[in-house]
């Protein structure tokens, strides 16, 4: 099935949803993020199919978020996220906030996040790279900026 392409689009949500919007992409990210960084390790812990896998692993490459790398003398590689891939991470994170918020259920969150620097559990959230206060949709008013559509 053909996917809409959202690359043209003048507007980085559709720009980024052209890279990772497919549904496996995020998770797949996941995965090389916690430490599932071989093709076998992927499929066994998805449960997705080889060639969906080959597809997508090939798409996040080709876009600069995941690294091939060798670790066989066979033609056999491992993924690495790449800086693009780990600030990407970061936008799971937050979309994990998010379920953590509405969707855990009574059983709280399947997964916390120890903060290195201070070595305590926090949730991912957003802060205002200028003053360090908590910023949300509802603390911010979205103005056109110098790549905005004449």
């Amino acid at each position: 099935m053909q996917r809409t392409n959202f690359g043209g689009m003048t507007c980085s949500i559709a720009r980024t949803l052209d890279v990772i919007g497919e549904p496996w992409s995020p998770l797949i990210l996941r995965d090389v993020w916690v430490g599932f960084t071989r093709f076998e390790q992927l499929q066994a812990d998805l449960g997705i199919s080889r060639k969906v896998l080959t597809e997508r692993l090939n798409h996040l490459v080709e876009h600069d978020v995941l690294e091939r790398r060798p670790y066989d003398q066979r033609p056999r590689y491992e993924y690495v996220l790449t800086e693009r891939g780990t600030d990407l991470v970061d936008l799971l994170m937050v979309m994990a906030d998010w379920g953590d918020k509405w969707l855990a259920g009574e059983a709280g969150p399947p997964v916390v996040y120890r903060h290195h620097a201070c070595g305590e559990i926090s949730a991912a959230g957003l802060r205002c790279t200028r003053c360090g206060e908590p910023m949300h949709a509802r603390d911010v008013d979205p103005l056109p900026g110098p790549g905005a559509a004449a």
